[in-house]
């Protein structure tokens, strides 16, 4: 524990707060939805009692609130907002704004599943919409690490290299409502760590008597050179963002990996690639099973946008057999969404099985049970024994 730093246990949702607050942001858009609401409350508390400098504009709606920090963002202010399911889906044409223009916005995103089929639960299909917006996408385990996640965002979305928004999420209802122990840190180390970005080139800020020109409509050939540079500053964020993670730890004496964190993937035989709150559930299994002598490991992903191949290449190559469970589904696909993503990489890859489990969606609870059928199966995969490519957890049902 740092000297400064101070231990507190608090939700999910005001580990987000805590950590947008501490990153001094200049204006802060405000609209409630199911299981976000709390960010926002405790930010609004933070401001009434003067404990947070910043303009809080309470929007009518979520298309207003993104629209709102990206203007602020583009004149040259430090901005932050959240969201979940329907207010992200509900401020889509905002979000794709916003990285067309290289808004270094921040924003948290509290997973829970989407319209058509109507769920106040969770699920990572609110993600997987946006997953093609061109925003940075991030995904945390733990209170600890929405903390931290939200003050690297940060340094990633403003990095002069970078220049792109961030979306930071985690899963609704098991982690915005769980309170755990958390390590605040003085906001003078935060000021520290992200106090490189002041040493860098400044983007323009709107002034008063001067003009500011941003974006733009009827451009043709500069289009395609536009949509080439976005390209670039995503891959270009995955080495920044072990940078960044390496940076991070040396301030703050926390590491939680970079794109990805490996949990005994070393020797392992088999591995489980997933993403989210479910993985503090794998590790314990991972740490039973391996008493039993059996050899498997986990690869948790951290950062889904941009998507971090050569990362799951090094660490998933050569195994017998790889599951990949997703909180969401590909409709019109074979398979979970990031699983699809995986299977891309087969060829590099090389095992002989990868297989794909579709688990936890609408609240459904992904329990040491499940991981232990998982792991079943993939023991017998790994054996040569015949096995289903998808499998829906935990049961299966015809439509």
């Amino acid at each position: 524990m740092k000297k400064n730093s101070k231990i507190k246990v608090v939700t999910g949702n005001e580990a987000a707060a805590i950590a947008a607050s501490l990153c001094r942001p200049d204006v802060i858009a405000a609209y409630p939805i199911t299981p976000q609401t709390e960010v926002i409350e405790k930010l609004s508390e933070y401001h009434a009692n003067g404990l947070l400098d910043a303009e809080l504009i309470n929007v009518e709606g979520e298309n207003s609130a993104m629209n709102s920090i990206t203007a602020a963002s583009l004149a040259g202010g430090r901005v932050f907002t959240a969201t979940s399911s329907w207010g992200l889906v509900f401020m889509y044409d905002a979000i794709l704004a916003a990285s067309g223009a290289r808004a270094p916005v921040v924003m948290a995103n509290v997973n829970r599943e989407t319209p058509g089929i109507i769920a106040v639960s969770c699920g990572q299909q609110d993600m997987i919409s946006i997953r093609d917006s061109g925003w940075i996408n991030l995904i945390a385990e733990d209170c600890q690490e929405i903390l931290d996640m939200l003050i690297m965002a940060y340094r990633l979305a403003e990095d002069d290299e970078i220049q792109l928004p961030v979306m930071v999420n985690y899963d609704g209802f098991y982690l915005s409502y769980l309170s755990e122990k958390v390590e605040i840190p003085a906001v003078e180390e935060v000021d520290n760590f992200l106090s490189v970005l002041k040493k860098q080139p400044q983007r323009p800020r709107l002034l008063p008597g001067k003009s500011l020109g941003c974006g733009s409509h009827g451009i043709l050939g500069g289009y395609l050179e536009l949509r080439y540079k976005h390209c670039n500053a995503l891959q270009r964020a995955k080495n920044k963002f072990q940078q960044i993670t390496k940076e991070f730890q040396k301030q703050f004496s926390r590491n939680s990996g970079g794109q990805i964190e490996e949990y005994k993937t070393a020797d392992a035989d088999i591995v489980i690639v997933a993403s989210g709150s479910m993985c503090g559930t794998i590790k314990t299994v991972i740490d039973e099973k391996r008493e039993e002598g059996i050899k498997i490991g986990l690869v948790r992903i951290r950062m889904f946008r941009p998507f971090p191949e050569e990362e799951l290449i090094r660490a998933l190559s050569g195994k017998k057999s790889i599951g990949v469970i997703d909180r969401s589904v590909a409709f019109g696909f074979s398979g979970g969404p990031i699983y699809i993503e995986v299977k891309t990489l087969a060829q590099d890859i090389n095992t002989s099985a990868l297989i794909s489990f579709i688990a936890g969606l609408a609240n459904i609870d992904i329990t040491v049970l499940n991981i232990e059928k998982i792991i079943a199966d993939l023991i017998d995969a790994s054996s040569g024994k015949p096995y289903k490519t998808v499998n829906w957890i935990p049961f299966e049902q015809e439509a």
